[in-house]
Formats: structure tokens, sequence, C-alpha cells
């Protein structure tokens, strides 16, 4: 009876997933759908752009922000956080007058290092711009991104207009992992929840307009210097001071390329621990978890027999269900569905090492920094 039972509990699970979490799996959230009309005065921007050891990227990240198609002012500061590599003079060298370069300040203690950069551009944006534009530099925006984003957020009055930006997937590791790294953050915080007003608070780091003043009344970058996560971190408090607005996009792309399997794995486990806050206790709660509802399935539907079998064929059935619009939306064969198994397995394994990490003091590890504990 045991195993029945785990199938019948899989089964359940995945047809709650299927048919609540406001169907996050449908990946409906766009922003593509329902804009808005224009508004007839266009407000000043300021881009705020961390880099640290880009010179690969930054000329392209940076050179996409310098071309939008944006009728209102705007500008662009890029906070160079302490780079061996000349991304400064890679940038400098553009040669733009609405570009200002800034050598970031070292390392402030409690701060991580994107945010402390962040916040070194955000107070030198000064107190004209009616949004801030916080975007990394390893993004490219399509020319029209920006007039987009003040457009949503003049029409909502939101305190956040976020895209998830389309990441680079074209190499065998991340055809296989970089669709499901977003199917897991819709599970997490399904976008339809984000975006009604009672709902979650999150964002996603690449792109985000945030609207200065309600940035202000939240306490600023510094209300969360030590965050990990800093994007959802910033996403849940600055929901306090208003709409916020998340969705799917192609206007913004990484151009970051991920050639093997171990730098997606250190992608994934720099901040995987600090999503379960650090707990042991739901690190196994997680672990339990995801093998109920990802791995049982496919063994009891390949080993099992009888009723065990069948529930875990038509959960295994409803899990990759549920993954072919994202599949489609990143154009890879459906087949990767009834891969999502062992793909789950990957990142549980990534969890486990984040933990790991943080337990040698090596938590948040990212190009040179191991930043978990930078609260502390």
């Amino acid at each position: 009876m045991i195993l029945p039972a785990l199938g019948a509990l899989s089964l359940i699970i995945w047809l709650v997933l299927l048919l609540g979490r406001d169907m996050f799996w449908l990946a409906r959230e766009r922003d593509t759908h329902a804009m808005p009309p224009e508004p007839q005065a266009w407000p000043e921007v300021v881009a705020v752009v961390p880099a640290r050891d880009e010179a690969d990227v930054i000329a392209r990240s940076v050179g996409s922000l310098l071309r939008q198609d944006y009728p209102g002012p705007f500008r662009v500061i890029l906070v160079d956080d302490q780079s061996s590599d000349g991304t400064a003079d890679i940038a400098r060298a553009l040669g733009s007058d609405r570009l200002k370069v800034l050598t970031g300040a070292p390392l402030a203690r409690g701060w991580t290092g994107k945010l402390w950069a962040v916040s070194q551009g955000v107070a030198r944006a000064g107190e004209t711009p009616r949004y801030l534009w916080l975007t990394d530099a390893d993004i490219e925006h399509a020319p029209d991104t920006l007039r987009m984003l003040v457009t949503r957020g003049e029409a909502g009055g939101l305190s956040l207009v976020s895209l998830m930006a389309l990441l680079h997937c074209e190499t065998p590791p991340e055809r296989m992992l970089v669709p499901a790294f977003v199917f897991f953050f819709q599970m997490l915080y399904p976008f339809g929840a984000v975006n009604r007003p009672s709902g979650l608070g999150a964002a996603a780091g690449g792109c985000m307009l945030v609207r200065r003043t309600s940035l202000e009344a939240a306490g600023g970058i510094a209300a969360i210097r030590g965050a990990l996560i800093d994007d959802c971190t910033l996403g849940a408090l600055l929901k306090r001071q208003g709409p916020v607005w998340l969705g799917l996009t192609r206007r913004s792309r990484s151009i970051r390329p991920y050639r093997g399997f171990a730098p997606v794995a250190a992608m994934i486990s720099r901040s995987a621990y600090a999503q379960l806050r650090y707990s042991p206790v739901l690190l196994a709660g997680t672990v339990f978890g995801m093998v109920l509802v990802y791995l049982a399935p496919p063994v009891l539907a390949l080993f099992g027999d009888g009723l065990a079998r069948w529930l875990g064929l038509a959960a295994w059935a409803i899990m990759s269900l549920t993954f072919q619009p994202m599949l489609r939306f990143y154009r890879r064969s459906p087949l990767w569905g009834v891969a999502l198994p062992g793909i789950a397995a990957f990142y549980l394994g990534c969890t486990m090492l984040s933990a790991w990490q943080h337990l040698r003091g090596r938590g948040g590890m990212w190009k040179g920094r191991a930043q978990a504990a930078a609260g502390l």
C-alpha cells in the first residue's frame, strides 16, 4: 500500500499544480500582452548598471541601452565594481554623452557586491528621474524596451515593472537546464499572483524599472543590502508601496553563455540555499518534496506495478504537459518534458551543493566573493 499511496500523493500534487498556482505553467504573462496606450509625456529615466569583470559583454549590453528609442530624458550610469579586466575602459570607449562610468568604492561591510554597486549608481542618479532602470551587465535590450516599461509603469501607476529576460539557451547544458530554471521560478512566484494587487511580490533582476519615490519610501537599496536573492527581495519590498508587474519577454536577452554543466551548477547553487533561508529543516523538506514530486512518478512508472505504476504514469504525464509552454517559449523539443525528472534531480543536487558551500563559508560565491554571509 505504500507505493500506491506515494503515487496518489504525487498525482494529487501535480493536479493541484496543473489547476492551481494561477496556472503558472501556461506562461501567459508576457510583455506583448494587453499593452496600454503610451503616456502623453515621457518621464526622466536613469539606467543603473553594476558591472564586475564584464569585458566580454559590456559593450553589447551598455550599447543596447544607449540605442534605446525613448522620447524622454534618459541617461546611463555604469558602476564599475572593482573590475580587473578593463570593463570600465570598454564602456568609456563607447563615447556617449549619455553614459557616466563610476569607479565603485570598496565593498562596504554588510552589503553584497551587486547591491553596493547599485546603491552608488542610485545615489548618483539624483532626485530628478521618476524611474530607475536597474539592469544587469550581461543583458542586451531591444531598442523599444524602455518605452514599453515606462508605458506599462505609467498606465498602471506601478512601483515596479520587471521582465524575465530570455536566458541564453544554445549550448547542450543550456538546452537541458535553462527552460526548467524559468519553469521552477514561475512555480515559486506565479506571475499572475505577482501581478495582482494583493498577490506575491517578486521581480527578475535582469530588467527592473523602479519608481524612485517608491524605492525611497521602502528604505532604498540599503533596505535589502544583504540580500542574495536581491530581485525577489526588492519585488516583495516594493509591492508594499504599490502594484508591481512581472512578465516574460524576448525584448531583453541574456548574452552570457553557459558552456558546461559546472557554470550552470554554480549559477544555481549561488542562491539556492538562500531561497531556503539557510535552514536545514527547509532543506530536508525540499529534498523530500522534490523526490516525491519529481522522482517518484518515473520510478513508479518504470519499476512499479499495478495501481502504483498507473498513478506514476499519470503524474509523469501531467509533469511533462505542464513543461510544454516553457519549452515552446524557448523553442526547445517537447521531448524535454519527459526528461523533467532528471533535470529536477540536477537542480536538487545543486541545492544540496549550495548548502554545503554555505557550511564551508563559501556560500553565494560570485567572481571571487563569498556573499551568503554578507548580511551577518
